[in-house]
């Protein structure tokens, strides 16, 4: 008989996506899974609205399950963020999936594993005796500074905004500018928000183990970290178990990407020529913004491809709840650009099949928000990386991504929230055509060997998810031994 794992996804694109690859890695270990997934609060695409389905369509040997809807939370005219009541729903979810889990034979239940911001979840697992653990899409450097975090914020009496750009020593990881940190967690340390949030990253943590989209190779001073009993002080973390990358093959979006025009154009383009810029579901850039990639690109004579949302403020969490239009290219672009630029430039609306983009033979560089989703599969296609965050830990993945993994260069002015035409004609010149953009080519290269090494049988994370079932069976022998 086989046993069913149930994965329990959180709210957004970039938490399931990792977590349906993680369902294959189940499924070819020889496991039925089913994911158990909270119904989108909202219509914006940014948090999976019309993506279940595709997912769903594309992974028929995977078996999904909605949960019944909950009187919906106005989520629009509420005052709260919505980080706080996306918490708050997944708590009022709890009966939901303690009874969904309940139908589930106990002896056919292999093991509950949830999403880093589903540590309301532990308690139904605990309450039905279930294995449970927790899945973290990031990598292991955030997680071990997000780890570390809530010890620091309790010991202090004011918010980290105040120290600017003083770098904080964390466990693990090169010393990281306070500003760098998650926004949200720079404010006073009695906001409701910094609490919340502080709370559910060491909730995320009291599970039987952790398992993290990432290849030991890559992170390995922060996997020794949190495998260190001295990381916390009075806190000793769960195991460890790097299983990742765990990156798509483009077969979400397979009936999209098959007629997108995008790849029809990289194929007339010669060998690492062009320049991808792309910045995420949740990626919003000012029209000031956009006018000056235009302008930088233009400048740089290289050949690219560009995708272009319309225009979002960053500091307004609601714009989360937003279904944004299609933009207007010609309103939005400097006038003339796209016919200028029509010979060896390409502009695409909202969306692109980012996987099969950087795996494209053609595709030379990548300008990214430094999402950790993105920042592996660029890892996995072999192609540098110009950093650009945006928002949540991303501003700390570009301090790792930039120092010690060495796969990206920065892009100066992230911080001012305005990147100039000249800083981004210099970055594109420099990664397409310098020595120092060669070098960096060559880096990438060998992490992208590690990163399929790292798979492979007897490969760093292929052993790692072997020891997690191991463990989970140990695990279930003992409750049976102490009955």
């Amino acid at each position: 008989m086989k046993q069913t794992v149930v994965l329990y996804p959180g709210v957004g694109v970039g938490h399931l996506v990792p977590m349906v690859e993680l369902a294959k890695v189940f499924l070819n270990h020889g496991y039925d899974v089913t994911m158990v997934l909270v119904p989108p609060p909202f219509k914006s695409a940014d948090f999976g609205a019309g993506v279940v389905e595709r997912m769903a369509a594309s992974n028929p040997s995977i078996t999904f399950h909605v949960l019944p809807p909950i009187p919906p939370t106005d989520f629009a005219s509420a005052g709260k963020h919505p980080f706080l009541l996306m918490l708050q729903m997944l708590r009022q979810y709890n009966d939901k999936l303690e009874s969904f889990l309940c139908s589930i034979p106990r002896q056919r239940l292999h093991s509950l594993v949830i999403d880093m911001f589903g540590g309301d979840a532990i308690d139904v697992a605990t309450k039905l005796g279930v294995p449970v653990y927790t899945f973290v899409p990031s990598g292991a450097s955030a997680l071990a500074v997000l780890t570390q975090l809530p010890a620091l914020l309790a010991a202090r009496q004011t918010g980290l905004k105040e120290l600017g750009d003083t770098p904080l020593e964390f466990h693990g990881v090169p010393p990281i500018p306070a500003s760098h940190l998650v926004k949200e967690l720079l404010e006073d340390p009695e906001d409701e928000l910094c609490k919340a949030m502080a709370k559910i990253f060491k909730r995320g943590m009291d599970t039987m183990g952790v398992l993290v989209n990432t290849f030991e190779e890559l992170e390995s001073q922060a996997v020794q970290a949190l495998r260190d009993p001295l990381c916390i002080p009075g806190q000793v973390l769960p195991p460890i178990y790097c299983v990742g990358p765990l990156v798509g093959n483009g077969a979400r979006g397979s009936e999209n990407s098959e007629r997108h025009q995008c790849l029809s154009w990289l194929h007339a383009q010669p060998e690492r020529s062009v320049v991808f810029l792309c910045f995420g579901s949740m990626g919003a850039l000012s029209e000031e913004q956009l006018k000056e990639i235009a302008v930088g690109l233009d400048n740089s004579g290289q050949r690219f491809l560009w995708v272009v949302r319309t225009p979002a403020s960053m500091d307004d969490p609601k714009r989360l709840l937003e279904q944004r239009p299609e933009p207007d290219l010609e309103a939005l672009l400097p006038e003339g650009f796209l016919e200028r630029t029509k010979n060896r430039g390409l502009v695409v609306k909202s969306w692109a099949p980012q996987v099969e983009v950087l795996n494209h033979p053609a595709t030379g560089a990548f300008v990214t928000h430094c999402g950790w989703n993105s920042t592996l599969e660029a890892i996995t296609a072999g192609v540098p990386m110009l950093c650009w965050p945006l928002y949540a830990e991303q501003f700390m993945n570009k301090v790792f991504m930039t120092g010690h993994m060495g796969v990206g260069v920065e892009m100066e002015g992230y911080k001012t929230g305005l990147i100039k035409a000249k800083e981004v004609e210099a970055k594109v010149r420099l990664v397409m055509e310098s020595q120092e953009g060669r070098e960096l080519r060559a880096r990438v290269a060998t992490r992208k060997e590690e990163a399929d090494a790292a798979l492979k049988v007897k490969g760093s994370s292929h052993e790692a998810f072997v020891q997690f079932l191991s463990d989970v069976e140990t695990i279930g022998i003992g409750e049976q031994s102490s009955k």
